[in-house]
């Protein structure tokens, strides 16, 4: 509501008027706005757009870089919300490769050029150097090549195939990015490249019956559209497109006559584009040389055929066409006009995170008559800004706006102050621009999790086999799909759709080939037992331990007060809402009065050694000491810095032990943790030895806990029976590992990145001294520091030489492993110190350590890597601020093997945080499993696989809550007193996915497992939706298919292990064990009683030593659902009426 008001006051000035009246004379005004400083420009164009007499005009604004034209973008777009603003970028990837396109660019440019070459008015066009440097096609050329498709028109869906191919689409079997089509039954699926979304047509015969907006990533509608205008790329059009489809302009030219160009620095300008000729000028060089023929990579569709210099236009060429056009510039001096409007503003000052400072500034204001405007993203971020102004007793009259704007300013002549919160925070703030779709991304999602024929998998029941694809068999004279597995000697097992929640695929440590079983022998059962049994110990051990501390009496601390909110407020993130769970809930536990030990898992950067400190501090705020244990020398250096810097403006001791210490200073700093003058203290395990005694130890916290031996954690055991105990790890644990160890301690996840966290630039490039030499260059200059990773030690001194060599003036030091103790600490010291510019070193940092200002990481041989090795060392960079940067070095894509080409291609899309999370999960898990129940069990993880080891993990827990720890888990075992865990069910129907239904064999695989993995009738109920939305109406066979999983659950609950339907007959067997409770439980009355009074088609039998239950006639499985599912509501409801009088 307060942004309409403001921008009312810019339309009133008089310096506005003034510039509407300029900008509108009829020949060309070229003016210079002097001393906007911010956003304050944003500001100017955002009053013209919406002055009454500037809306016949059309902006085009040139800032200096790619980046603040982003930014420049968005600011514009929360100021006007305008639809006809656009970003209009450069179509490249890389900057000095000019044939690799990329189609988030493309598809940017086209809408841009396509809503512009439409006419009208009232249009802003943001844009940079690199952009401009391209030429465009004529106006005319666009608007005659779209196809446009309506509801209820007839098409000929051949035809428009046709038409598609010729323009360049190409045909796939899903759509995920822009240029493809696909066609399945009456669906036809497209991706212009006028939209950021594809569009799917729904035909009926050859009618148009609907058309809807699509989602790529889940592939599931969104909306409805009532006619879409389908547009090719326009820079590459074919030559039937028209006589001037291959003529090209400049940008400048394009647009319309009225169109006013706001320049930001024309020097800067002037300067990019000279770069681009030149760069171009060695492009084209590298090109007749032949240097990129042999680097044409067959898979990549997004390169350019011909790149020519008609394509470009150079800086001495635009400079003309410029000076017709009405000019505004608003950059440091005027360079290309005379006159100037003089503005008065001043940016936002630093008050470097000083609230007295800030508060000072605004109340200087305020007395001024200014009138105060704060703006924010989030809402959350103007509340604490509030609350921190009652908690330091200030009343500041501001008024908070709801969106954001890149920069602060002081505008004197209109009295206005506009201050951002993410620079009062001093945090960074992201841009955001539109991007299409990349099917690489979608597919290396799904692709690690689809089973491709040849994967190992493990059957519960069978062990470990090889996956062959898909095979219809014949049951009965009907058709139904089984998946077949390859067992040791060429045994084929098939496994039935419905059972498909039995198979998994096999992880193990990557590259690793596992035992495969053989089926019919008992070693795979043996092998599971004996896991089963070491899994137990470990289990026990743990809950033994709960029980104690859900016995003892602790510290319960107070409340937080208004120091707490000052320091979360600093934080130069967000916290993302895994975060502040985490935070409460850790501030929850300690609040109450039994100790708290909570385990809480994140990956690299974020945010878990935040809520340490937010723990640490919440303890000394209550006159307690907090002790944090780390496993490495350097860690404890370095959270001892990170400590010390969050709290360096509140009244906290910090100090840390480690061997950097003289024995004289050990000494000392443990005589004042006694004497209780130092509030935290941070340690490697010598913090456990018996020389250090606490004054009042309130909070211990464990980092990287999956580090410290064994020994350790006993000693740990007995020192924290009493007290806050908080573990932090970055291991991810798989789902049901954490439930599972639930039992043994509280958790808390943190899935979600830092929302305003940078991501970083990934490239991979081919090794080359040059480039080596300008990236190094590039970040010390910037005043940083650069990680080159090289993985041999044998050549580790020779490279570091050589990159001595290129850069003669630095100082590069080298790390390994194998580095004494002492001299390793020493040589990554000084490299925090700053001694050193470029560290030259193994992978040794990815275990953690984290220098801020190391913004540029360099992995030689990056394709011997795994992914997520290459996932936790680019999680090393981009932890502060500033842009990062991650070069990925690997021979020329072309000779690399299929998967390292494809991991390092995800990687370089990835590059936002916790993107990674996906990928790194899957080899995380196996290295993070083994050692978080003690070393011994990795052996069987590699024998059964991961999954497989959890789902043992489950059982183990379950059985021991039931048996030796009945008392402490009362309730729960109440709640869950489930006898069968699972049920088979077996048909002589036709239930499967039909091939004219879904054609791709992996896409059926994986539909049938994602509906045998459904866990409720909702799930059911979307994925339904989701198949008619994706492939059209849902045939017999799959109805059928859906009735079987809603089967399945009913059987469960009734305690029925397996199903059969032959012939028109339902056999359902009971539990097979005689002794089970379950014969002895109401359940089993009601089943008998239902049997008696509910139903005359079911009667009992036993035939050996199994027990079942036959119904006649089924004629289907609908009937069978029916009859089910009556007598599940019969015999679930009885005991609750039994207990009712």
């Amino acid at each position: 509501m307060n942004l309409p008001h403001l921008m009312h006051q810019y339309l009133q000035s008089p310096l506005v008027e003034q510039l509407v009246k300029r900008v509108n004379y009829a020949d060309a005004q070229q003016l210079y706005l002097k001393n906007l400083q911010g956003s304050s420009a944003e500001f100017m164009v955002s009053a013209v757009f919406q002055h009454d007499a500037g809306k016949d005009l059309n902006h085009l604004i040139v800032l200096n870089d790619a980046e603040e034209a982003a930014y420049f973008h968005n600011t514009l777009e929360n100021l006007t919300s305008a639809l006809d603003l656009f970003y209009f970028p450069s179509s490249f990837k890389n900057r000095k490769n000019f044939r690799l396109l990329n189609s988030s660019h493309v598809m940017l440019r086209t809408e841009a050029l396509t809503k512009l070459s439409g006419g009208g008015n009232k249009k802003i066009v943001v844009t940079y150097p690199e952009a401009i440097f391209e030429k465009v096609i004529l106006p005319g050329t666009i608007s005659s090549n779209i196809i446009s498709i309506k509801t209820n028109d007839t098409i000929q869906p051949e035809s428009l195939m046709d038409l598609f191919v010729m323009y360049g689409f190409e045909r796939t079997d899903f759509v995920y990015e822009p240029g493809q089509f696909a066609l399945r039954g009456g669906i036809l699926d497209i991706y212009s490249f006028g939209n950021e979304k594809p569009y799917r047509v729904e035909l009926f015969g050859n009618e148009v019956d609907s058309i809807r907006i699509f989602d790529p990533e889940t592939q599931l509608s969104e909306r409805k559209l009532l006619q879409v205008n389908i547009i090719p790329n326009v820079d590459i059009l074919p030559d039937t497109a028209g006589a001037d489809a291959g003529e090209k302009i400049s940008l400048f030219e394009f647009m319309p006559e009225n169109t006013v160009v706001w320049l930001k620095d024309w020097d800067v300008i002037e300067e990019k584009i000279k770069t681009q000729e030149s760069d171009f000028e060695s492009f084209l060089q590298l090109q007749s040389e032949g240097y990129f023929a042999k680097q044409q990579d067959e898979e990549e569709q997004h390169i350019l055929k011909s790149v020519s210099a008609a394509d470009f236009i150079s800086a001495s060429l635009l400079l003309p066409i410029l000076q017709q056009k009405k000019l505004v510039e608003f950059g440091f001096k005027p360079q290309l006009t005379k006159e100037e409007l003089v503005f008065e503003t001043r940016p936002q000052p630093a008050f470097n995170r000083q609230f007295e400072l800030l508060i000072k500034d605004l109340k200087a204001l305020e007395g001024a008559g200014y009138s105060i405007y704060i703006f924010a993203d989030q809402v959350k971020q103007l509340e604490r800004l509030h609350t921190i102004f009652t908690d330091l007793q200030t009343e500041i009259q501001f008024t908070p706006v709801g969106t954001s704007i890149h920069e602060g300013f002081i505008d004197h002549s209109l009295k206005l102050v506009c201050y951002t919160d993410h620079q009062i925070f001093q945090r960074y703030h992201k841009y955001r621009v539109k991007q299409a779709y990349n099917k690489n991304k979608a597919l290396t999602l799904k692709t690690l999790r689809d089973l491709q024929p040849g994967d190992y998998v493990t059957h519960i029941d069978h062990g470990v086999g090889t996956y062959s694809g898909l095979q219809k068999l014949e049951v009965n004279g009907k058709i139904q799909e089984a998946v077949r597995i390859i067992y040791k000697d060429s045994d084929i097992l098939y496994v039935n759709i419905n059972s498909l929640h039995k198979i998994s695929k096999y992880t193990g440590k990557e590259g690793t080939v596992p035992k495969i079983n053989k089926l019919g022998s008992d070693v795979w059962n043996r092998l599971k037992e004996k896991t089963k049994a070491k899994v137990k110990e470990i289990a026990f051990d743990l809950i033994k331990l709960y029980a104690q501390r859900k016995a003892q009496k602790g510290f319960a601390h107070a409340p937080d007060n208004y120091l707490q909110t000052e320091l979360e407020a600093s934080f130069i993130y967000e916290d993302t809402p895994d975060q502040s769970k985490a935070t409460a809930d850790v501030k929850r536990d300690m609040e109450q009065e039994a100790p708290m030990d909570r385990l809480v898992c994140g990956d690299v950067g974020f945010g878990k050694t935040e809520i340490a400190i937010r723990a640490a501090f919440k303890s000394v705020v209550d006159g307690k000491q907090a002790a944090i244990l780390v496993p490495t020398t350097i860690l404890a250096f370095q959270h001892y810095k990170t400590f010390k810097d969050r709290l360096k403006d509140f009244p906290v001791t910090v100090d840390y032990i480690n061997r950097f210490k003289s024995a004289k200073e050990k000494k000392e700093t443990l005589q004042k943790v006694k004497e209780g003058k130092i509030d935290i203290i941070v340690g490697t395990h010598g913090l456990l030895g018996k020389e250090v005694s606490f004054k009042d130890l309130g909070i211990m916290i464990i980092d990287e806990e999956q580090k410290f031996g064994v020994a350790h954690k006993e000693k740990l055991k007995t020192l924290k029976t009493n007290v806050d105990c908080l573990t932090l790890t970055a291991t991810p644990i798989p789902r049901t590992l954490q439930f599972s160890l639930m039992g043994a301690r509280d958790l808390s996840i943190m899935n979600t990145p830092p929302p305003n966290r940078q991501p970083i630039q990934t490239e991979v490039q081919v090794f080359n001294q040059d480039f080596i030499r300008d990236t190094i260059y590039f970040e010390t200059e910037r005043g940083g520091q650069v990680f080159f990773i090289h993985n041999r030690i044998q050549g580790l001194a020779e490279m570091s030489a050589l990159i001595q060599g290129l850069c003669p003036d630095l100082s590069i030091g080298y790390a390994h492993g194998q580095l004494e103790g002492h001299e390793l600490e020493e040589k990554i010291l000084d490299f925090i110190e700053r001694k050193y510019d470029v560290l030259v070193c193994t992978n040794i940092v990815e275990s953690g350590v984290d220098i801020p200002n190391v913004n540029t990481i360099i992995v030689n041989n990056a394709h011997q890597f795994g992914l997520s090795d290459l996932h936790q060392l680019r999680g090393r960079v981009g932890r502060s601020n500033k842009k990062a940067f991650c070069y990925l070095l690997a021979p020329p894509m072309s000779t690399l093997p299929v998967d390292s080409r494809k991991r390092l291609q995800t990687l370089e899309q990835f590059s936002d945080l916790g993107s990674g999370f996906q990928i790194a999960m899957r080899d995380l898990d196996i290295r993070g499993a083994g050692n978080m129940l003690g070393g011994e069990q990795s052996g069987f993880m590699a024998e059964i696989g991961f999954e497989m080891y959890q789902k043992i993990l489950e059982e183990a827990i379950k059985e021991l809550k039931r048996s030796s720890f009945k008392d402490l888990f009362k309730e729960e075992i109440s709640k869950q007193d489930d006898f069968v865990s699972d049920c088979t069910i077996d048909t002589d129907l036709e239930i499967l996915i039909p091939d004219s239904y879904v054609e791709s064999i992996t896409e059926r695989l994986s539909l049938y497992t994602r509906l045998d993995n459904c866990e409720d009738d909702n799930e059911l109920a979307d994925f339904h939706l989701e198949l008619q939305d994706r492939f059209g109406p849902v045939p017999a066979a799959v109805e059928d298919l859906f009735t079987t999983v809603k089967c399945r659950k009913l059987a469960v609950d009734m305690g029925f292990e397996k199903m059969t339907l032959k012939d028109e007959v339902l056999r359902c067997y009971f539990i097979n064990k005689p002794d089970s409770p379950y014969f002895e439980s109401d359940l089993f009355k009601n089943v008998l009683d239902y049997l008696q009074t509910g139903t005359n088609k079911g009667r009992l039998k036993q035939t050996g030593k199994v027990f079942l239950l036959v119904v006649e006639p089924v004629k289907g499985m609908e009937e069978m659902h029916r009859f089910l599912a009556q007598m599940h509501q019969t015999v679930l409801a009885k005991p609750v009426e039994a207990a009712a009088p």
